[in-house]
């Protein structure tokens, strides 16, 4: 089972509504987030520029190297779902899982000191429509949530007719991330390899 995120970056606008929507779904304190919005470029030569947003949150690894160097095993895969998850019970706050991930995507919250990240909203998980709230909320219609393994989930159904459209993020370390973002040439070509994230703070 491969649950996770697939986000068209063709309709994602940079709004922030999955960041509220997280932060209000999870409760979290003033200063912690577990996703963020960044914009990539503006690369290219005037007039040709071009520049696109990147919503960024846990990309749910296939081989996840958050749970290879944690001491205590509190990052785990739920063996149901297949989510990375954090038991916070076990998590001393060491941040180990931190220098794991190269994508950036947890941080420690200093009022617990337990590492936080994006559970895909676990916590629905017997909702009879399980979605995160990233995805519910979604004013653009850019994110959808499901089972890659499963063909006909609507996940799947959207990465199929994405083709050739359909990325991932740079895997240096052979990690696999399975969160997929489409992006068309006719919104800006995907960089295959990293360039300047500009985090662009919303008043």
């Amino acid at each position: 089972m491969k649950n996770t995120l697939v986000i068209d970056l063709d309709r994602c606008s940079g709004c922030d509504s999955c960041v509220a929507a997280c932060k209000m779904e999870n409760q979290m304190n003033l200063g912690v987030v577990r996703n963020h919005v960044s914009a990539v470029g503006p690369v290219g030569t005037f007039p040709d520029i071009e520049m696109y947003w990147l919503p960024m949150q846990c990309q749910q690894c296939e081989n996840p190297g958050c749970i290879e160097v944690c001491p205590t095993g509190a990052s785990y895969r739920d063996e149901e779902t297949g989510i990375v998850l954090v038991n916070a019970e076990d998590c001393i706050g060491c941040e180990s899982c931190l220098t794991g991930c190269p994508y950036g995507v947890r941080q420690l919250n200093p009022k617990t000191n337990t590492i936080e990240k994006c559970t895909l909203c676990f916590q629905r998980k017997n909702d009879e429509n399980w979605v995160p709230a990233c995805v519910h909320n979604c004013c653009c219609g850019a994110r959808t949530f499901g089972d890659l393994d499963d063909p006909n989930s609507e996940a799947a159904k959207v990465v199929a007719a994405a083709g050739e459209n359909a990325h991932y993020l740079f895997d240096p370390a052979d990690l696999h991330p399975t969160t997929v973002y489409i992006l068309s040439e006719k919104t800006a070509k995907w960089q295959e390899e990293p360039v300047e994230v500009t985090r662009y703070e919303k008043k």
